[in-house]
């Protein structure tokens, strides 16, 4: 009998749990929700390209280039290497594709977001840009060594958090520009955003705004220039010449490390004096002569000069009747002058005093203790 009352309650159970499962709803997160906010729109470019095939030079230059160069992510990137665009037609993935690389592989930045391009490779009929760091995490061999069971180095950032980017063209990389490879990657990252240092060049002088452009530091620049150009140095060093701490300072910037060219750009005051450029092999290159000119205006002046005294050839402001508190018509006083009349230093007799009167030392006579 109790045995047939628990089965009744067990069906009854199971019906009651089978009836809530009938009026709730259930709902699954899957790629479809997961990316359904992720932009796919995909407008392919119309760039000019060049026909001639790209030498040394031009490859140098455009590494130089477009390393450290920054800009915004038109839509989200995903994290690894799978991301391909051929130049002047569409990626290399479709809309679904690209949905479900970041749903797999996870976003290396958002749409807005800023991004670096860190390193540059040019292979074949491709440019590949590695964005925020690339795709692979750095290799450290010491994470492989332990002491007593304790890693030697630890496991923090080993994880890759950039993306790739592998532009394809339809021969042989062409003698292609900077600018036109950022026009080619417009559709995934804007790089008409402007910095502050960049809209600043763009008012200079076509000789400082291409100097600034191509990284490079001329004598005659003032601390801003340099800034745009190189941005912020990794050292600075504040010195006198030949350890005379009497002369005057210099403030010296030192730009890149061993085995890399090491810059030397050395300030006095506003200016870019002297530019020393030492490359692993080759001797020191030292520029020390002006080569801005009058394009670099110099800093405002002002001359002070003192009450009474007039600059040679001024006769107009010597003419010119000085200002007086004097009444319009009131006369001076007679035996004066209307120059500004200073104290003289002649010591004043010292006015007599009395001798402070000294109290007995004593006890007092008249005191009711004695």
């Amino acid at each position: 009998m109790a045995l047939d009352k628990l089965n009744s309650a067990l069906a009854l159970a199971l019906l009651a749990l089978s009836a809530a499962a009938a009026s709730s709803q259930v709902f699954v997160v899957g790629e479809a929700s997961a990316t359904a906010d992720i932009n796919t729109d995909f407008k392919p470019t119309n760039v000019q390209i060049p026909t001639a095939k790209m030498t040394e030079l031009g490859r140098r230059e455009l590494i130089r280039n477009l390393e450290a160069e920054q800009g915004f992510a038109h839509r989200a990137l995903p994290l690894g290497a799978g991301l391909t665009l051929h130049a002047n037609g569409p990626l290399a993935a479709n809309a679904a594709e690209y949905k479900k690389m970041i749903y797999q592989k996870g976003q290396a930045a958002a749409a807005g977001d800023r991004v670096i391009v860190t390193a540059l490779e040019i292979k074949g009929d491709r440019i590949i840009l590695d964005l925020n760091g690339g795709p692979y995490a750095k290799h450290r061999f010491l994470s492989h060594v332990s002491f007593n069971d304790a890693p030697v180095a630890a496991g923090n950032g080993s994880q890759a958090t950039g993306s790739r980017i592998t532009l394809i063209f339809p021969g042989p990389v062409p003698e292609i520009s900077a600018p036109e490879v950022k026009a080619l990657l417009d559709p995934v990252i804007d790089f008409g955003v402007k910095s502050s240092e960049q809209a600043y060049a763009d008012t200079l002088p076509p000789l400082l705004k291409d100097s600034i452009a191509a990284h490079e530091v001329l004598v005659g620049m003032s601390h801003r220039m340099v800034l745009a150009a190189l941005g912020a140095p990794e050292n600075k060093v504040r010195d006198q010449p030949s350890g005379d701490a009497k002369g005057g300072s210099y403030e010296e910037w030192i730009y890149g490390h061993v085995p890399q060219t090491v810059r030397f750009v050395r300030f006095v005051g506003d200016r870019v004096t002297v530019v020393e450029i030492a490359a692993l092999g080759k001797p020191i290159e030292i520029h020390d002569k002006d080569e801005v000119g009058d394009l670099n205006p110099s800093m405002p002046t002002r001359e002070v000069a003192m009450g009474d005294q007039q600059a040679e050839g001024d006769s107009q402001k010597a003419s010119a009747t000085p200002p007086t508190l004097r009444k319009p018509g009131e006369a001076a006083p007679a035996g004066t002058s209307n120059k500004v009349q200073f104290p003289t230093a002649t010591k004043l007799p010292p006015s007599p005093t009395s001798s402070p009167t000294i109290p007995p030392t004593g006890p007092d006579p008249t005191s009711p203790l004695l």
